[in-house]
């Protein structure tokens, strides 16, 4: 696979992705119609956050992305040196400091379409674009955002950040529906996590989240967070999964995200938490993570 420094200075574009190892327009990389990321669902995707043109977490993202790889049984594509070379490229010819970059990486295509792994192994089909990160309206931040409830659908697996995402995004358009920014999903009476972000609760002076597992993504921003929280003391911390009825009761629930940072939630379907705006937990915590944010390295 060519280096992802191969392209020529002159050849360099904002708006070009890295496709297959070639810098190319987003309409000329093209997927065959035999790719088993197309026909299967057959691939993982990461997505890194850049703030000021900063990545953030981005060695614990690559790590994950290998994580899921190598569950899948696909060799990762690029060293790390070159993933962090793709990256930089990408955050420098974003058009704004706050990137948002997506990574996908699929089974590949072979000549014909079959549930087995291909054998021999066809090269994967690599992609990363980056996209302007939008900040959060003041108005969430400050009067917080609504969630709703849906019953936890996905396969067993959810560890693996798979591109085979269905239930997670009929989830979240059930909460757009509703009027809501985010599904918290709930299985056998447990609250888990949002569609696309982790889930933390204040309860009796307890910031709790529901421990890491095969029914849960393991968040860069939630790990991120459980470390900082810890190592500050800033609150006592459990991960342990959270009754249902004990969320509604919560003094203060927020997700978590790499796009999203701590996102203050203030209402779950009819029930409003706490006092029905942001809290000092939540205050507190998203300036402290805000800060560790800025201070962090790559």
């Amino acid at each position: 696979m060519p280096s992802p420094d191969g392209a020529s200075d002159e050849s360099k574009d904002m708006t070009q992705v890295y496709f297959n190892g070639q810098w190319v327009a987003p309409d000329a990389a093209k997927v065959s119609v035999f790719d088993r990321g197309f026909l299967f669902g057959d691939g993982v995707y990461e997505v890194i956050p850049a703030f000021g043109r900063r990545l953030f977490g981005a060695a614990a993202h690559l790590d994950r992305l290998t994580r899921s790889l190598h569950e899948i049984g696909i060799e990762d594509p690029l060293s790390r040196a070159d993933w962090l070379a793709v990256l930089a490229r990408l955050v420098a010819d974003c058009p704004t400091d706050d990137v948002s970059i997506y990574i996908q990486v699929s089974r590949g295509a072979p000549a014909k379409r079959d549930h087995a792994y291909p054998n021999p192994p066809v090269p994967p089909t690599v992609l990363a674009a980056a996209n302007p990160l939008a900040a959060l309206s003041p108005s969430v931040l400050k009067e917080g955002a609504r969630a709703i409830t849906v019953p936890d659908v996905r396969w067993g697996r959810c560890d693996i950040k798979s591109v085979n995402l269905l239930p997670n995004i009929m989830a979240r358009q059930q909460a757009v529906a509703a009027g809501a920014m985010e599904a918290i999903l709930v299985r056998e009476g447990m609250a888990l996590e949002g569609a696309a972000s982790n889930l933390f609760a204040v309860i009796d002076d307890e910031l709790l989240t529901a421990p890491l597992g095969p029914h849960i993504l393991g968040g860069v921003t939630r790990n991120a967070l459980i470390d900082l929280v810890r190592r500050d003391r800033l609150i006592p911390l459990l991960e342990t999964p959270i009754p249902i009825d004990r969320l509604f009761d919560a003094r203060e629930v927020f997700v978590t995200s790499s796009t999203r940072d701590l996102l203050p939630i203030t209402r779950i379907n009819d029930h409003v938490i706490g006092t029905g705006v942001p809290g000092a937990v939540w205050q507190r915590l998203s300036a402290a993570f805000a800060a560790h944010k800025a201070g962090a390295s790559v």
